[in-house]
């Protein structure tokens, strides 16, 4: 087992810097293969009126004059070993994990990071709690009442939740219970769990059952789906026969071998909101990393897209390291070898 663990941790490890190599080349390397030069990268941050000297001084500070592998190499070891950076109006020491310099701003990432964190992770958590709780027991009702209203009914609300996108449910549920029916906060009124926890809840409502209406949806149609299969296994009928209750045979025997695929996607799923939910932080005016990574994206702010991207890989790395060790306890058949 715990050489498994470490292969793993070699793989997620590596998975992580390929991914971080790749968003550094689509802001770097692929600007220079469709001809921009060290300069023009470097007006972005300046202004197209600012003098030859000063885009030439930018273009120094930021490091553009550098190889693409050896402006990679600097962050990276920024990240693991800390690095100083020219500023203009002088050199600042970043301590590891380093994750750089805003290019617009001028201001360390990382606080701003911490920052926003708990934004993500309060609307990742939330919703996270509310679709599997309610997707997957659905998703069991439904199969033990194949072709009843209910299952119907749950279907059809499912494919629906599925259907329509998260910026359109999330206008439409602002508009309904915020500024109509005044039940919600509107947009942007996030409060930090440690000031106020029932208005940290009361704000974060309604992003979370518009987050988790689109993914309790899948959850209880592969929920159901999974349950068909498993209900009509020999080892189901067989678990009857022995006079188990119905209870017992549902949880411990069908559920438990329909939640691998289940397992499976929420480990993705919740990995990926982690690095930030990107359409519901903006739909709800949330101050998360999602919308830390949109901004970054329109400023062309590499350091804060970055570090957006690896928090994103790291978390998604863990989650499925995580799911691949549940495996072993959800379904006995599987093993690490």
């Amino acid at each position: 087992m715990v050489s498994y663990i470490i292969r793993r941790l070699i793989a997620a490890v590596g998975l992580v810097i390929v991914i971080t190599m790749i968003t550094f080349a689509i802001f770097y390397l692929m600007p220079r293969l469709a001809g921009a030069s060290p300069e023009t990268l470097a007006t972005r941050y300046v202004g197209r009126t600012a003098s030859n000297a000063t885009v030439e001084q930018t273009a120094e500070r930021l490091g553009f004059y550098d190889p693409i592998p050896v402006q990679y190499w600097n962050w990276l070891s920024g990240v693991v070993n800390g690095t100083e950076y020219d500023l203009g109006s002088g050199v600042e020491q970043c301590p590891r994990p380093c994750l750089g310099y805003s290019f617009r701003n001028k201001d360390p990432v990382l606080p701003e990071i911490k920052r926003r964190f708990p934004v993500t992770l309060s609307l990742a958590v939330g919703a996270a709690v509310l679709w599997v709780t309610f997707g997957v027991a659905t998703g069991v009702i439904s199969a033990l009442k194949r072709g009843s209203l209910f299952d119907r009914l749950a279907m059809s609300v499912a494919l629906a939740g599925v259907s329509l996108p998260i910026f359109w449910t999330g206008v439409m549920s602002l508009t309904i219970f915020s500024y109509q029916l005044g039940w919600t906060p509107p947009g942007g009124s996030y409060v930090p769990l440690s000031d106020n926890p029932a208005k940290w809840a009361y704000g974060l409502l309604l992003p979370w059952v518009t987050l988790a209406l689109l993914f309790s949806a899948q959850y209880a149609r592969l929920t159901r789906a999974g349950m068909l299969e498993t209900m009509g296994e020999d080892y189901i009928r067989t678990a009857r026969a022995k006079g188990l209750k119905e209870r017992r045979v549902v949880v411990k025997h069908g559920l438990r071998a329909a939640l691998t695929p289940i397992v499976t996607i929420f480990g993705l799923d919740f990995g990926l909101l982690i690095g930030g939910a990107v359409l519901t932080e903006t739909v709800f005016g949330l101050p998360g990393l999602g919308a830390l990574a949109i901004d970054g994206t329109k400023n062309n702010d590499l350091p804060q897209v970055l570090a957006v991207v690896l928090i994103t890989a790291v978390f998604v790395a863990v989650c499925n390291l995580i799911v691949d060790l549940l495996y072993a306890v959800i379904d006995p058949r599987v093993r690490t070898r």
